[in-house]
């Protein structure tokens, strides 16, 4: 597992012991970043927030674009570990922020963070309870783009949330979302 692009390319990750998680892999994360960068344009000074953060490859990756921070949560104690060593050796600790705590934990917030990246367990459904929970605590707006991996075979429900763009790369599917705003 190594860093795709952006200032740490080429730069290897720490993948957590044991069996408790399911890093993304290397092309799955290129094909993300590949749908992100086409509608954002640019990572520079974004606010992410890598939920289900596992290794934190996903948020080092946002870093390593160039996103201002990046907030990692994730309740495994050896992936929390690996999140830490990754971030200590990318030289990246004033720009992360790492909670070892279950994303349902989180509590309210005063500003939506501008990129937010869920990669829950798959067939757990954790993905949308999280996304709808999040919006009520003001995690998410109009905004905010959202990256949802689940299985390939599972089809998130998302009631308030409007998919932007879904590709099946290997055993993932990402769907892009956007929370769906009146008028």
């Amino acid at each position: 597992m190594r860093i795709v692009a952006g200032e740490w390319r080429g730069r290897p990750l720490r993948a957590p012991d044991g069996e408790n998680t399911r890093p993304t892999a290397d092309r799955t994360r290129e094909t993300l970043f590949s749908m992100l960068h086409s509608r954002l344009g640019s990572f520079e000074d974004l606010k992410v927030a890598d939920l289900f953060a596992g290794s934190g490859a996903l948020g080092l990756e946002a870093l390593s674009r160039g996103a201002a921070s990046c907030l990692f949560v994730e309740q495994d104690a050896s992936a929390v570990r690996a999140i830490k060593d990754n971030v200590a050796s990318l030289k990246a600790t004033t720009r992360a922020d790492i909670r070892a705590a279950s994303v349902m934990t989180l509590g309210a917030v005063k500003e939506p963070v501008d990129l937010l990246l869920l990669d829950p367990p798959y067939g757990s459904g954790a993905g949308a309870v999280a996304l709808d929970r999040l919006a009520r605590l003001g995690w998410i707006d109009g905004a905010t783009w959202i990256s949802l991996e689940t299985h390939v075979d599972e089809e998130p429900e998302l009631r308030s949330y409007q998919i932007d763009a879904t590709r099946k790369v290997g055993k993932a599917r990402l769907t892009l979302l956007r929370l769906k705003t009146e008028g």
